[in-house]
């Protein structure tokens, strides 16, 4: 099957061995991966301020990019859903770029969603013997429809040990501009998100969504605590390949 890596912002600047597990994961299952240049930003940051026309600007122009792929692949459900819910109503009165739009979409799909409901895996064939907890994020859940996929993906993993986390679909407290622009109440809403991962006892914490992950993850140090951080795309990369703990 052939598949073309959209890598997202977020894991292109800060987080590239996400990148690398993603696609030694996809390959490792039978994805012939690609990766077309002159990607850039989903126009997400935009969208979610208000300025609908740069978003539109940025939007027209992954859809050139990804426009030959056959199928589109991001270890993002925040991007993900942007595309899907918010593509489409960026271009209402363009009737050329809304069909443009809602074709891209179809093809377009988040990590585990792509692994579990269009290759047909629920064992990619890792291995990882840990405690593990996994955080559900709020656009991947509630606008993606994206819930269950990570878990089956994780319970299959020789050796894990899951435990679910309460509160999973609480906000993390990230929520793009308002951990800046409110960020005493964003402090808050992460406190008790870590709260509750800290009760499980797991060792680590995974997640679909790095932008949740940075800040669960600056929270958790702030607190002192070694619960390791990992994008789910990094868990089913252990023991098939080099990586390791």
């Amino acid at each position: 099957m052939k598949a073309s890596l959209f890598i997202t912002c977020i894991a292109d600047l800060m987080y590239a061995d996400v990148g690398k597990s993603v696609v030694r994961v996809l390959e490792r299952n039978g994805v012939d991966l690609d990766f077309p240049e002159g990607q850039t930003c989903c126009g997400q940051p935009a969208f979610s301020s208000g300025y609908y026309k740069e978003a539109a600007i940025v939007a027209k122009k992954v859809i050139e990019v990804f426009e030959k792929s056959e199928r589109v692949v991001m270890p993002s459900g925040s991007c993900a859903a942007m595309i899907h819910h918010g593509y489409p109503t960026l271009f209402d009165n363009d009737p050329k770029w809304k069909k443009r739009a809602e074709e891209f979409v179809a093809k377009t799909y988040e990590f585990s969603q792509f692994i579990v409901d269009v290759l047909g895996v629920e064992n990619v064939g890792a291995a990882f013997a840990k405690k593990v907890t996994y955080h559900s994020s709020c656009h991947m859940t509630r606008l993606l429809g994206v819930e269950e996929q990570p878990k089956v993906l994780l319970r299959n993993v020789k050796g894990i040990d899951f435990i679910e986390l309460p509160f999973a679909f609480d906000c993390c407290g990230f929520g793009g501009t308002f951990s800046m622009k409110m960020k005493d109440i964003s402090a808050e809403i992460v406190d008790e998100k870590v709260d509750h991962i800290i009760a499980t006892g797991a060792e680590v914490l995974a997640g679909s969504d790095l932008t949740c992950l940075m800040n669960i993850s600056g929270r958790l140090s702030r607190r002192g605590s070694r619960i390791k951080v990992m994008h789910l795309a990094q868990v089913l990369d252990q023991g098939g390949g080099k990586n390791a703990f």
